[in-house]
């Protein structure tokens, strides 16, 4: 037991002291003591949980092994795709996918990615996560989570082209951090690659697709950074978001301890670090409430969703993001002192009438 504890207070000294500039989106972990899919390994090979990506920052996981089958009941159409999705439960990104494959009520598999060990994803050169596997014929791997929404979408609409081949429109390009750290960006993933017939057809005019795209980029650039500064604002909330995550997890005593009490005191801290890097406001939670409400207005009065009397892959994305928080603090403060709280429940009800 006395190990259990030396090695869990060493991980998590090693994740409290971790610089800002590992704190980045997509999903992946960060720190010395973290594995996932971006750190480096650590903490030895205890079963601790480690950094995980909960709205861009960091939390805490029970390393899963185990494969959880879901959503299998539904045949898919023309192609017989197979989808397996290898993920952080609660990663807006891996949210993002998910609500997508949901809605268009395609079966997959998830694998929880243990954020120590990654032996889940060491078949990847990739190392973050989410992750898509498909298989329409012969086996890809689709990274991004915006990437695999717009593939896997161009897929479903058009028939001209294989999978392969619409992946290949979406090319990974090497950019260079302000800190001078390589990463991949991908070029037109807010795209659906469609003709001319299919575009008009998903696309009545196009207003309603610049529209989408700008939309979707927002998700990703703006309100997903919103996540992490709210619900460890304050060492309550930070306490409070780490309890759920152990009581999800299913940790040991001695694990738990250290996971709730000592990651809730880091990522407090490293809140702070995320509130200064995106400029956000003394209290954190007007720019989440200024975020929604503009998110609301931009869907307007006379929609349902931003896509009409359906989602569109624009609102697909900001109901992922936002539903990691459900169950916190900060998710009951957005239903009280917004206005998205009719939005978000016609996203519920549709999504659940075709999961």
């Amino acid at each position: 037991r006395a190990g259990k504890m030396a090695a869990a207070g060493r991980a998590w000294r090693a994740v409290a002291l971790m610089p800002p500039w590992r704190l980045r989106a997509p999903c992946r972990a960060y720190g010395a003591a973290a594995g996932g899919a971006g750190g480096g390994g650590g903490g030895g090979r205890l079963l601790l949980g480690a950094a995980f990506a909960l709205g861009g920052g960091a939390g805490l996981y029970l390393a899963a092994q185990q494969r959880l089958r879901e959503h299998s009941a539904a045949e898919l159409p023309a192609g017989n795709l197979q989808l397996t999705l290898y993920q952080y439960k609660t990663c807006p990104f891996c949210s993002k996918v998910r609500a997508f494959l949901d809605y268009h009520g395609l079966p997959y598999e998830i694998v929880e990615v243990n954020p120590i060990m990654r032996k889940e994803i060491k078949f990847s050169t990739y190392r973050k996560v989410p992750i898509l596997l498909a298989n329409a014929g012969s086996p890809l791997q689709l990274n991004d989570s915006s990437v695999i929404i717009s593939a896997i979408k161009t897929y479903l609409v058009s028939k001209r082209n294989s999978l392969e081949e619409i992946v290949s429109f979406y090319p990974p390009m090497k950019t260079v951090t302000e800190q001078g750290k390589e990463v991949f960006e991908y070029g037109n993933k807010y795209w659906l690659m469609l003709d001319e017939k299919e575009t008009k057809r998903v696309y009545p005019v196009k207003e309603v697709r610049v529209e989408e795209m700008k939309w979707r980029k927002w998700a990703d650039d703006w309100l997903v950074h919103l996540i992490s500064p709210n619900v460890y604002r304050t060492p309550r909330e930070a306490l409070a978001s780490f309890d759920y995550i152990v009581r999800e997890g299913k940790f040991g005593t001695v694990e738990g301890f250290f996971a709730k009490y000592m990651g809730a005191f880091a990522m407090f801290f490293i809140s702070k670090r995320l509130k200064k890097r995106h400029h956000l406001q003394d209290d954190v939670r007007e720019d989440l409430y200024e975020a929604v409400n503009e998110w609301v207005k931009a869907v307007g009065k006379h929609r349902l969703f931003m896509g009409g009397n359906q989602p569109n892959l624009a609102d697909l994305a900001v109901y992922g993001v936002l539903r990691v928080m459900e169950g916190l603090e900060a998710f009951d403060d957005m239903m009280l002192h917004t206005k998205i709280q009719p939005w978000y429940q016609r996203m519920e009800e549709v999504i659940r009438k075709v999961a």
